[in-house]
C-alpha cells in the first residue's frame, strides 16, 4: 500500500468515490457533475484541502480529504478529514487506518502549523465511528450544528 497525494489526474476517481461515500451512508444523491467540479476546486487550489489516495498495486483503494481550519485558541491549523472512503474490496484490510496514521503523522511532525485532527461522521454511520474509537478518536467533546440552504 502506497498513500500519496490526489492530483489532476485523480479527479474523476474521487468525485466517483464520493458520489458512493454519500449514498452509502447517508442514502444521498450527489450530483458527479458538481462533485467532480468541487474536486477539481480543491486539486487546482491547495489551500481548499488536499486529498490522500491510498494505493494497492497502483489502484486507488481508498481516500480522504483533509480540510484546514485556523484555531485562534490553539494558534495553529486543526487538520479536518472529510470524504472518507474506501472501496468495498479492500475495506477491513488496513487502508483506513494507514490513510489517517500518514495525517496523524503531518500533525506530529509539524507541531507547530498542525495541532489536531477533527472529523464528523454520520450518527447512523456505526461502522465509521467503531473505527475512528478503535484507532483513538472519540467523539466526547462536542457535537456538530449545521445550517444548508
Amino acid at each position: 500500500m502506497k498513500i500519496r497525494p490526489g492530483l489532476f489526474y485523480d479527479i474523476e476517481v474521487l468525485a466517483q468515490t464520493q458520489v458512493q461515500m454519500a449514498w452509502e451512508t447517508e442514502e444521498f444523491k450527489l450530483d458527479l457533475p458538481t462533485v467532480t467540479l468541487g474536486v477539481q476546486a480543491v486539486i487546482d487550489d491547495p489551500t481548499k484541502g488536499k486529498y490522500w489516495i491510498a494505493e494497492v498495486d497502483g489502484k486507488v483503494a481508498g481516500c480522504l480529504l483533509t480540510v484546514p481550519e485556523w484555531s485562534d485558541w490553539r494558534n495553529g491549523t486543526i487538520l479536518w478529514i472529510h470524504s472518507v472512503y474506501v472501496l468495498p474490496s479492500y475495506r477491513g484490510k488496513g487502508l483506513y487506518k494507514a490513510l489517517y496514521e500518514h495525517v496523524q503523522g503531518l500533525v506530529k511532525a509539524d507541531g507547530k502549523t498542525f495541532k489536531g485532527i477533527r472529523l464528523y461522521v454520520d450518527k447512523r454511520n456505526t461502522v465509521a465511528q467503531e473505527v475512528y474509537n478503535k484507532l483513538g478518536m472519540n467523539g466526547e467533546h462536542y457535537q456538530l450544528f449545521e445550517w444548508m440552504p
